[in-house]
């Protein structure tokens, strides 16, 4: 069962999802040809700890090495930032978790490197209104089965594939707590949604099929076919109205 906030920590989960979002506003003016996935990685730890005064939740979590996660092209998530150097064209996700106060605040982006390709384009695009049809679904007594049911409905009819092994969860003093929240699923099943529950909705859309594979390192996700993959991400609260969007930066409308 999910985790109700009090107000006290809806307050802090606020700022833990505001400061997180101010990363992905900082990085982007770094994402160019030639930047390599750990320089991001260095700039973004730099920025966390030394101006945010947060800690980087994914470095040393579970033994992962890096403070972001860096997914290029077919990297679907978890991608270890390293000396691959971006090329034109690419696109990439930069996932981003700080811990302040005690809280999480989570979130990720897709960023396209120089003119990236029409087919790229469209990835990108689809799987974020695809993120933002599960957001909309989010509402008291709704239930889990219809976020998933709303992001999968417009992936499908889109021809994207929606990766299955890995969802959106639960956050608050933990990064991983319940529930879990699938990108796919039926309306009216799953657990009902209550004002107070925090969670990350984060869908992961193919071009080609939804099967994934891990590689030897233990973290990166890869589509077995080599299509491109895309994904976005928001902390989410469900509020006695509706919803509210935790992790926003200033240029999104929801």
């Amino acid at each position: 069962m999910a985790d109700i906030k009090s107000p006290e920590a809806i307050g802090k989960m606020r700022v833990a999802g505001r400061l997180a979002a101010q990363v992905l506003e900082m990085i982007e003016s770094h994402i160019a040809p030639g930047v390599t996935t750990d320089a991001i990685n260095r700039i973004c730890h730099d920025y966390i700890v030394g101006d945010l005064g947060c800690v980087p939740a994914p470095l040393n979590y579970k033994g992962f090495p890096k403070s972001v996660c860096t997914s290029v092209n077919h990297q679907v998530c978890h991608g270890i930032p390293g000396p691959r150097r971006l090329k034109n064209g690419d696109i990439i996700n930069v996932d981003v978790t700080v811990i302040k106060d005690g809280y999480h605040g989570d979130t990720s982006r897709m960023f396209s490197v120089g003119k990236t390709g029409v087919q790229a384009r469209r990835l990108v695009e689809a799987t974020r209104e695809a993120m933002h049809r599960g957001i909309e679904a989010v509402r008291p007594g709704a239930r889990l089965g219809d976020v998933g049911y709303a992001i999968q409905r417009y992936a499908e009819r889109r021809h994207y594939s929606v990766v299955r092994e890995y969802c959106g969860h639960g956050i608050g003093l933990e990064f991983h707590e319940e529930p879990q929240v699938l990108h796919y699923g039926r309306p009216g099943t799953g657990e009902e949604l209550a004002p107070g529950m925090t969670f990350t909705i984060e869908p992961m859309l193919n071009a080609g099929k939804r099967h994934v594979r891990l590689l030897p390192d233990g973290w990166t996700v890869v589509t077995c076919d080599h299509s491109l993959s895309a994904q976005w991400e928001h902390t989410i609260l469900v509020t006695g109205t509706g919803h509210e969007v935790l992790t926003r930066r200033p240029d999104e409308a929801f």
